[in-house]
């Protein structure tokens, strides 16, 4: 096969790609605002009052917060790098890009218990850290966070401007600036609540489109149409060009070694951005007490399938279809520069679907990219109103000034964003370098974070230890790494999959390891009094001198700031009666709702990421048709139970709400007419 290449020919027009990012962006603003307005005027929830606007008033079901958490991971990425993975490796690509993601929920979801129990007032996990570890620590890991922040919202525009250039011609500066102006909109004027009910629209869609891709592919397309057909063209696609380290050099096997080390920078990555990411933390908190492991771990088993369907198909579609004549790319493979890009599914769908395959894949990456940005504007709002603007500059901010100060922040950020994209795109940065380099920056924070709200001998100098000496090993392992391996460190060779995972494993385990030890050496004996003691500001009042409502004034806060503020205006709380009665959860109930977590977590993990795949991988099994076929079934039943999990339990479980609102609006109207 030739070893030129092709420039992606777009199927669209420039006009299709603006009026996607501007007019389908504004009319979700439209919409989001006409139902925050709705839910204001029908509903307790008000996003005026700052518990509400940053936190949903802890009161989201599991339902939501399952579709919540599947928007918000199905970032561009997910669909696009994971399709990139199944084109290069084969079928062990997005099984281990499930996998990368899933089990770092599950985890989470034992953390999220933890958070109930012992830090249920908190807005943000560095709240936590500064009440537990005082200011050093909160800057550090402030540090942490809006790195995280920074490339996720990076992999997020650029992989989503990255497919709008290539199916319609449209400027990438341009698409990395318009994403971000419509999301905005909604979740300034809606706060929290609002990204959610946003989620549950965009999920939708991304499940319809899915479905339409599966059925197109082994159903009616005339290039495949067939599950059968589907192996016979990557059976000859092994043979045209194989796979090194696969066996047989097979894009129908688990053994791939390429895969392998894909599977474990990814499981890295993954880590990296669930928990040093203030979003996920942001639903933790936002979730009913009772509800919390539930939610996540229903979050984490339907967005599985997300990953492993759409790749399977449209992954592997685009190494089947290269010799198709429709293939955007015809006569030559996508580039190297094309795939690290994540055009393997859009290629793909083109060649299926035509203009409508292309429109498809536009609108679930757009939904992908808002959904998922959406969550990082209400998160990094709160670390900037909570962490930075009330922590370090005005103590004493009321509720309102809180959300005041929230809205200026998302808008800041927004245009930020474009900004940062566009710095990244003139640096020859893409959507595959910032995967892997995630969980080479961030991996050292994760063991310390995990600890922080679920282990009481934790101590404040494990922390620093752990975090910074992680950092500078996996560093060095990085570079060091990439020299022995590719024998030129340089900008693409340190975003190599072997690279990332020295420098992401050694960060991971020996930050892990020196953070245990440390602390075992002098452990400290933590109750968790002053995380507990973090205080809500919603419908609050504020009083001269009353006495004070906790019983320990100096674990309301680390720092010695704040303590003397506390001497000066106490801050009550004015709860919801029914709110109030949902949060009152017993000690009891949350360590069961704690160890079912544990139990759970644990299973998950054990399945996808031992027992499936492992056995498959140490055999070098070649997948029969029989068994491919039982493979891709096994996939289209999965993600059509995730719709159900997403799309339909949320709707009854917010049935009396969306009945008290339609009767509102049906009296409105009725009294009008």
């Amino acid at each position: 096969m030739s070893s030129s290449t092709s420039e992606f020919r777009p199927l669209l027009d420039q006009s299709v790609g603006y009026g996607v990012v501007v007019g389908v962006g504004f009319f979700f603003a439209a919409l989001m605002l006409a139902l925050t307005t709705l839910q204001a005027k029908f509903s307790k929830y008000s996003p005026s009052s700052s518990e509400e606007f940053s936190s949903a008033s802890r009161s989201v079901k599991p339902g939501l917060v399952c579709c919540g958490i599947v928007s918000a991971w199905t970032w561009s990425a997910t669909l696009l790098q994971s399709s990139t993975a199944a084109y290069t490796f084969g079928i062990s690509g997005p099984w281990w890009y499930g996998v990368g993601g899933t089990i770092q929920l599950a985890f989470f979801a034992i953390v999220a218990a933890k958070v109930k129990m012992n830090a249920n007032g908190a807005h943000t996990f560095l709240e936590i850290i500064k009440a537990r570890f005082g200011t050093a620590a909160h800057l550090l890991f402030t540090v942490y966070a809006f790195l995280c922040i920074l490339l996720v919202c990076g992999s997020l525009l650029l992989g989503g401007a990255a497919t709008v250039n290539a199916l319609t011609g449209m400027n990438i500066m341009a698409a990395c600036f318009l994403l971000p102006i419509g999301i905005a909109v909604y979740v300034v004027f809606g706060g929290l609540r609002a990204t959610f009910i946003c989620d549950w629209a965009h999920t939708i869609i991304l499940f319809v489109v899915i479905y339409l891709f599966l059925g197109r592919t082994y159903g009616f397309s005339p290039e495949i149409g067939s599950i059968s057909r589907m192996y016979d063209l990557l059976k000859q696609a092994s043979v045209d060009t194989p796979v090194l380290g696969n066996e047989a050099g097979s894009y129908l096997t688990m053994k791939s070694n390429q895969g392998l080390v894909f599977g474990a920078a990814t499981i890295v990555s993954g880590f990296s951005g669930v928990f040093c990411d203030q979003g996920y933390w942001q639903r933790a908190i936002a979730s009913a007490p009772r509800s919390t492991t539930k939610a996540y771990m229903l979050g984490g088993l339907s967005w599985f399938a997300v990953p492993w369907a759409f790749a399977s198909c449209l992954g592997l579609a685009a190494r089947a279809l290269v010799n198709n004549p429709k293939f955007p790319t015809y006569p030559n493979p996508l580039s190297d520069s094309q795939t690290s890009a994540g055009l393997a599914a859009p290629a793909a769908a083109a060649v299926l679907m035509g203009k409508g395959g292309a429109v498809a894949v536009l609108l679930v990456v757009f939904m992908a990219v808002t959904s998922a940005a959406s969550a990082e504007l209400i998160a990094v709002s709160s670390l900037f109103s909570y962490d930075l603007y009330r922590t370090y500059f005005r103590p004493q901010a009321t509720g309102a000034e809180i959300v005041r100060v929230s809205h200026y922040f998302i808008c800041f950020w927004a245009v930020w964003m474009g900004a940062w994209s566009t710095i990244l795109h003139k640096g020859s940065i893409d959507l595959g370098w910032l995967f892997y380099v995630q969980g080479v920056i961030l991996s050292p924070s994760v063991v310390p974070i995990g600890l922080a709200v679920t282990w009481s001998k934790l101590t404040r100098t494990a922390v620093f230890c752990g975090c910074i000496t992680g950092e500078v090993l996996g560093m060095l392992a990085w570079m060091i790494g990439c020299w022995k391996i590719y024998g030129e460190i340089n900008v693409a060779n340190l975003a190599k999959p072997y690279s990332a995972v020295c420098s992401g494993v050694t960060g991971l385990l020996l930050s892990g390891l020196i953070t245990v030890v440390v602390s075992l050496i002098k452990p400290d004996n933590y109750d968790f009094q002053g995380t507990r003691n973090i205080a809500m500001y919603d419908n609050v009042v504020l009083k001269r001198d009353p006495p004070s409502p906790f019983p320990d004034e100096s674990s309301v806060s680390g720092s010695v700031e704040d303590k003397k503020e506390v001497e000066k205006v106490s801050v009550h709380e004015v709860p919801d009666q029914d709110s109030a009665n949902d949060q009152q959860v017993d000690s009891e109930t949350l360590k069961r709702i704690f160890q079912r977590a544990t139990i759970c977590s644990i299973a998950l993990t054990l399945a996808v990421a031992i027992i499936v795949p492992l056995p498959m991988f140490f055999s070098h099994y070649i997948f029969s048709v029989q068994f491919y076929t039982f493979w891709v079934a096994c996939s289209i039943i999965w993600v059509g139970l995730s719709g159900v999990f997403c799309i339909l339990l949320p709707l009854w479980e917010s049935r009396q709400e969306m009945g008290i609102i339609a009767k509102g609006v049906w009296d409105i109207a009725t009294r009008r007419s």
